[in-house]
């Protein structure tokens, strides 16, 4: 087994995060539409992040962003990620998912509608984090310091392995196709 580099690993998270954009704007479309069309996709976003990140990883080993590098995840022992080993990987970054939703449900309630609809999507998309309870500060910090440790940790030992590796007893590693 040869272990992935952080580059290719670094890449792999970008093309994911590529991916993502069109969702993302997607999100911001048909929430301009309607503010309770906005809510309804809070939950099935989730729902698509399990899938990319567990389903996606347990299936093919890896998130697209992981295959597209030719690299992909593995337990230590080099067998397949089964889902237990997946959730655990995606696990800090679902419940950050799951308290940003909270927030942004909460923002959506508390902002009158008359508001909301009279912003454009940038406008409102700031006017939002104002009515977000306080703890979504942390959360939102929360979130970036753990991405971005993810990558230290990376640098920081031989096997490239990120937190969410050591937690699931999992490595990253150059596949054969």
């Amino acid at each position: 087994m040869e272990y992935a580099g952080f580059w290719r690993r670094f890449g792999a998270y970008w093309i994911d995060v590529l991916i993502w954009i069109p969702i993302g704007i997607l999100m911001v479309w048909l929430g301009g539409l309607n503010k309770y069309v906005y809510i309804s996709l809070l939950l099935p976003n989730l729902i698509i992040g399990v899938w990319f990140h567990v389903y996606l990883v347990k299936k093919y080993g890896g998130t697209p962003g992981k295959l597209l590098m030719k690299i992909k995840i593995t337990k230590i022992d080099g067998s397949p990620v089964g889902y237990r080993e997946a959730m655990i990987r995606y696990s800090v970054l679902f419940a950050l998912a799951i308290l940003s939703t909270i927030a942004m449900v909460i923002a959506m309630s508390n902002m009158p509608s008359e508001e909301y609809y009279s912003l454009g999507w940038k406008a409102r998309s700031l006017r939002l984090i104002q009515y977000t309870p306080f703890w979504y500060a942390w959360v939102d910090l929360f979130t970036n310091v753990w991405v971005w440790s993810e990558f230290v940790v990376m640098l920081t030992n031989k096997q490239r392995r990120s937190v969410h590796d050591f937690m699931a007893g999992t490595i990253v590693i150059k596949s054969a196709s």
